[in-house]
């Protein structure tokens, strides 16, 4: 029976990944998924989480009137505010226990429910209100104050997302920090035996002290259920993907929030990241500076109750070729990907005058609209492509190594690739957690996708 319930659980995550990916197609969320402030209404409650090995566990969270339908969700909902907003959160306790909320890296006062050890908590059908002010912009985490160590695995957690004065394309108040897209990443663990002795009234036999975690999620949901779309009806308690998608050239931002009890190494396929903020606090060495302590790595270290922001961006430069196999000598109007867009394509670019070891600003090296690198235009992929038949197809493969362009595929190939992109892999660096419950595929994966410039991403 093991190895019958084994088969059946790779195939029903072989199905689901399909369905995700057909799914995916469809995607076209940029924008991070939250409510905005400064005033919340949070209810502590219980729900279940799907795992996507097709188990369900008793989880604890937080429910909102006007995020996810007003059900329970992991993680939390995300709370959006602006710099100076005076913020006020009330929670609502519907659990057995004694539960509250802190806010790191913020200074809070809080009015009713009793004394904890280190925050105001609310006794099951009390409430406790937390004000304070978002002083300082970036990223943050909220969380349990009350018994972390069962509240947090159980899943009382969320992030606080605070926007800086110069406006919501900033990650801090410097014109280094601007981005064109952002993204939420928290990343958390679970272990099974604590929450079926939570759900069978077994308390006595919870051991936080041996916490071995055997699932792992990217915004409460395993690979591949991260890459459905948002408030899909099958994870009623999981509204939040992720999937980050980007056109060539773009600066995205990657709001990182370590909000489990375990460090995970989250690793970037396709280029390296530039942490430009820890914390809430931008790596600078003074005012006026930006980002100049800002440190690139191609692994960073999740690092439970930390936050970072992280820049990436991916253009081929220097890659020695033309991603979009155009041809020498051929002129590409702009006009063919948007008809808003005038002139043709590296117009800008003057190939007789280039000296890459004295490159001109990027202005005169990049396509204006597209953002292709000008000194690859035209240039052949170096490599002559085998036979169809004698190649192996994988379901991201659209048939061709140019972005934006199909070609053959295999007989029966699914063709998940509909928009031709390009996916860098983005995972955990611990093995086992590309496992959920020791079944792959699950845990901690998702991908980058590159998309063509024609693609609508919102």
């Amino acid at each position: 029976m093991k190895n019958l319930r084994n088969h059946r659980k790779y195939a029903w995550a072989a199905g689901m990944l399909t369905v995700c990916c057909l799914l995916m197609a469809s995607l076209s969320h940029a924008a991070i998924e939250g409510i905005a402030g400064p005033s919340f209404t949070l209810t502590a409650t219980t729900g279940y989480v799907v795992t996507s090995d097709g188990d369900s566990f008793l989880f604890w969270g937080y429910a909102a009137p006007n995020s996810n339908n007003g059900q329970m969700q992991y993680p939390g909902p995300t709370l959006i505010v602006n710099e100076g907003d005076v913020v006020t959160v009330t929670l609502t306790n519907s659990l057995p226990q004694n539960t509250s909320i802190v806010f790191p890296g913020q200074k809070v006062t809080a009015a009713g429910g009793v004394p904890g050890e280190i925050a105001q908590e609310a006794a099951p059908g009390a409430q406790v209100t937390y004000t304070f002010t978002a002083t300082h912009p970036g990223t943050y985490l909220y969380r349990s104050g009350t018994r972390a160590d069962l509240q947090v695995e159980m899943g009382l957690l969320g992030a606080l997302i605070v926007r800086p004065a110069m406006g919501a394309g900033f990650a801090y108040n410097h014109p280094d920090t601007q981005f064109d897209r952002e993204f939420l990443l928290v990343i958390t663990e679970m272990n099974p035996t604590i929450h079926r002795f939570t759900e069978l009234g077994l308390m006595h036999l919870v051991n936080t002290s041996n916490n071995r975690a055997t699932n792992w999620f990217a915004n409460g949901r395993n690979f591949p259920d991260n890459m459905a779309e948002p408030l899909v009806p099958w994870l009623p308690n999981q509204p939040y993907n992720f999937v980050p998608r980007m056109h060539p050239g773009e600066k995205v931002l990657i709001r990182s929030v370590g909000a489990g009890n375990d460090l995970h190494p989250f690793h970037y396929h396709g280029n390296d990241i530039e942490v430009i903020g820890v914390d809430g606090r931008m790596l600078s060495t003074g005012a006026g500076r930006g980002p100049n302590l800002a440190w690139r790595a191609a692994t960073r270290r999740t690092v439970p109750g930390q936050t970072a922001d992280v820049i990436w961006t991916w253009s081929a430069e220097k890659l020695g070729w033309d991603i979009y196999d155009h041809q020498p000598g051929i002129v590409y109007p702009r006009a063919d990907i948007n008809a808003a867009w005038p002139g043709s394509v590296c117009d800008n670019f003057d190939p007789l005058t280039f000296d890459p070891d004295n490159p001109p600003a990027d202005q005169f090296v990049f396509d204006t609209y597209t953002y292709e690198y000008c000194p690859d235009h035209g240039v052949q992929f170096p490599v002559i492509l085998p036979q169809r038949d004698s190649l192996s197809f994988g379901d991201f493969y659209a048939g061709t190594p140019f972005l934006g362009g199909e070609g053959n595929l295999a007989p029966g190939d699914a063709g998940l690739n509909s928009t031709a992109g390009y996916f860098f892999m983005w995972h955990s660096h611990t093995e086992k957690e590309l496992t959920s419950n020791d079944i792959w595929p699950g845990g901690l994966v998702t991908f980058m996708i590159v998309e063509h410039p024609r693609v609508a991403i919102d």
